[in-house]
């Protein structure tokens, strides 16, 4: 027999040899050029991604890598991690901290809300991004001298690229100069490669040793870090539907961005007040068009002519005989779609008071908690009011004399729509200190005075608890009856309230508390 030959023996598979430095990731999940440009999209219109990316790059490196992870852990349907090799060490940090993401049911819960949800998954990476960083600025998951070895491995890359490039450099050279010269460059680039490849390798004996450090450090902290992600899915699932309200309801059904979505949820998801206030604006708002549109809208309006459209309110009676024929149901029916039906067309006369309105809003310290909340629901639902009647608003908010006016124009020139950054400055706004009326009406007289408008009307929302001199309110009514404006004044009366100047001041006063009540709801009718 023929002597049996021996097998070689098996060799274990030479591990993947590492990319250099400069070709890297500094991320460690999977993405495409779509994905970061969707979040590049968020980034421009939210300011609390791009706070939130700032603020975490002055704590570790890299930070802004760790922001699209997290983007693409909540946006993408497939999870795919590069391998360690592939990413530079001084972004292990992030590592560790998605492994102790990933295994979490909540983690399976928030997915179920953002994926393939550019505003979703943008909300859901600032609520958790936020919380995370937290934990950090507390030095609970990472001491700063462990923050500090992470920036000397990055320190330490960027000097290791930096040679490279020199050695890359000094081989190029190499063919374009004569023998001598070339040896020279020849030897001077195995030099610089020599040293960065040792530099190299003490550098990855250094990561493996920090990384170590850290783990034991951030598996002590995995409770925390899954309770931080319990908190953000409570805040994601119930900003989102509050970020549509407030939109809604206190912005009119406008239309925003992912970005815009996304800041808006944001500060509901931390601001109770905001919560309230689009709640009561809702209710306000409905009862608010209810009324206009029975008795006040239409209340100048004369039929002129017929004309065709789809408002059945305005049909022609022989239009309406016709549902009772199933061939000519059909036939109204399409012309229902195409808006051909017969139907009076009405002429608006020219109404009273079709200038500026202006809001002049109490932010003294008497006006905190509910009263704030009363006010404010009441001057955006007038904005609500002035948007529709294509009329320019105006809020002034005041509170002692010392204390600068808060001036917002809240709707802008094309179609009067509302601006909702300036909505959330309104809401958000509260000075406190004292009450002084004369400086906002002041500033309210000054802003009609100006030649481009018309006659408007002044609303003047407050507890009521201020004086007025005597001369200056003489000066004030002879102006008013000049002007021809016309002074509403609401008495916020949801807690200690008075009168008090107001009378004087005001051609109506009215509470707010009459807005709960059946008659209330003339508060909506004087403008």
């Amino acid at each position: 027999m023929a002597p049996r030959r021996k097998r070689p023996a098996s060799r274990a598979p030479a591990p993947p040899a590492r990319p250099s430095l400069s070709n890297r990731y500094h991320h460690w999940i999977e993405c495409d050029s779509y994905d970061r440009a969707s979040l590049a999209r968020l980034k421009d219109d939210s300011t609390s991604l791009r706070d939130l990316q700032a603020s975490g790059e002055k704590l570790l490196p890299h930070f802004d890598g760790f922001v699209l992870d997290l983007y693409s852990l909540f946006f993408k349907m497939n999870i795919v991690f590069h391998p360690p090799e592939a990413v530079v060490d001084s972004a292990g940090f992030y590592r560790l901290i998605l492994d102790q993401i990933c295994p979490s049911p909540f983690l399976e819960s928030l997915r179920l809300q953002t994926v393939l949800d550019e505003t979703r998954a943008g909300l859901a990476t600032a609520l958790l991004g936020e919380r995370l960083l937290d934990l950090l600025k507390s030095e609970r998951v990472l001491t700063r001298a462990e923050m500090l070895d992470y920036w000397s491995l990055e320190r330490q890359e960027g000097e290791i690229v930096s040679q490279q490039a020199d050695a890359e450099t000094a081989a190029a050279l190499q063919e374009r100069t004569d023998a001598a010269s070339s040896r020279q460059l020849h030897e001077l680039e195995q030099r610089i490669a020599r040293e960065a490849e040792v530099r190299e390798r003490r550098l990855e004996r250094q990561a493996e040793q920090v990384s170590r450090s850290t783990a034991e450090s951030v598996g002590r902290n995995r409770q925390r870090i899954e309770a931080q992600m319990q908190r953000s899915q409570q805040d994601l699932e119930s900003s989102s539907s509050e970020s549509e309200s407030w939109s809604a309801q206190v912005g009119g059904g406008m239309r925003l961005s992912a970005g815009a979505k996304v800041e808006l949820g944001k500060k509901l998801a931390a601001n109770t007040k905001l919560k309230k206030m689009a709640q009561m604006v809702g209710r306000m708002r409905q009862q608010a068009r209810a009324l206009r549109r029975s008795l006040f809208e239409r209340a100048n309006a004369e039929v002129y002519d017929v004309g065709v459209g789809a408002e059945l309110s305005r049909l022609l009676p022989h239009e309406l005989s016709s549902l009772r024929h199933p061939l000519l149901r059909r036939d109204f029916q399409r012309r229902y779609v195409d808006a051909q039906l017969l139907q009076y067309a009405l002429r608006d006369q020219e109404q009273k008071g079709r200038g500026p309105m202006i809001v002049c809003i109490d932010g003294s310290s008497s006006m905190a908690g509910d009263k704030e909340v009363w006010s404010k629901a009441l001057s955006l639902t007038l904005l609500d009011i002035a948007q529709r009647q294509r009329r320019a608003f105006r809020s002034i908010c005041f509170s002692s004399v010392d204390t600068p006016l808060q001036v917002l124009d809240l709707n802008g020139r094309v179609r009067y729509a509302a601006d909702l950054d300036k909505i959330l400055q309104l809401a958000e706004y509260f000075p406190g200190g004292g009450t002084d009326f004369q400086k906002p009406l002041d500033a309210a007289l000054s802003y009609l005075q100006q030649v481009r408008f018309r006659r408007g009307d002044v609303v003047f929302i407050t507890d009521g608890e201020c004086r007025v001199d005597s001369k200056w309110l003489e000066s004030f009514r002879e102006t008013k009856e000049r002007l021809g404006f016309a002074l509403f004044s609401v008495l916020i009366d949801v807690g200690p309230s008075s009168l008090g100047a107001l009378k004087d001041l005001s051609d109506k006063v009215t509470s707010v508390t009459r807005l709960t009540s059946e008659s209330g709801g003339d508060v909506f009718l004087d403008f």
